[in-house]
């Protein structure tokens, strides 16, 4: 199978499993390999594609768990706000910090940032509604990488 492009904005933290991300994925019903997918998927184009501009918070482990939290009340000022608060907390190398991303109400990722060698290493731990928590430890990122990513990141939310 030909791999799908995934456009909109994403910020991973971890560069592959265990990470955690937040991504806005875009999927267009009209390129040829998601009409090919939805073919043998047995859908339309729209449907394989799902809703375009929805937010999603996904969690992935090294034992196989993870958790997929659709966001649909949660917007770009709330991702740039929570890129924000991350990149202020990278200012003191030395520092632990914990930000929250809280949609309607609901805390539904805490991330706790300690310092590691030239980066930080994370705990997150994701509380889905009505859901039993997961947490994911990451293991160190530089300092440098994780600005980047959430550079771009910022800059991808247009």
């Amino acid at each position: 199978m030909s791999p799908i492009d995934v456009g909109g904005p994403a910020l991973f933290l971890g560069a592959d499993t265990p990470c955690v991300a937040l991504l806005r994925p875009e999927i267009d019903p009209g390129r040829p390999e998601v009409r090919e997918a939805a073919e043998r998927a047995g859908v339309t184009p729209e449907e394989f594609a799902g809703p375009s501009g929805l937010w999603q918070l996904i969690a992935d482990r090294t034992d196989g768990e993870g958790l997929e939290v659709a966001l649909p009340e949660f917007g770009n000022a709330a991702a740039a706000d929570f890129a924000d608060r991350l990149l202020a907390a990278l200012d003191d190398p030395d520092a632990e910090f914990t930000e929250a991303l809280t949609v309607s109400g609901s805390e539904l990722l805490r991330l706790n940032g300690r310092p590691a060698g030239a980066g930080f290493a994370f705990l997150a731990r994701l509380t889905p509604p009505e859901s039993a928590p997961l947490d994911v430890e990451i293991g160190p990122t530089s300092t440098a990488d994780l600005r980047a990513e959430l550079e771009l990141f910022r800059r991808n939310l247009g």
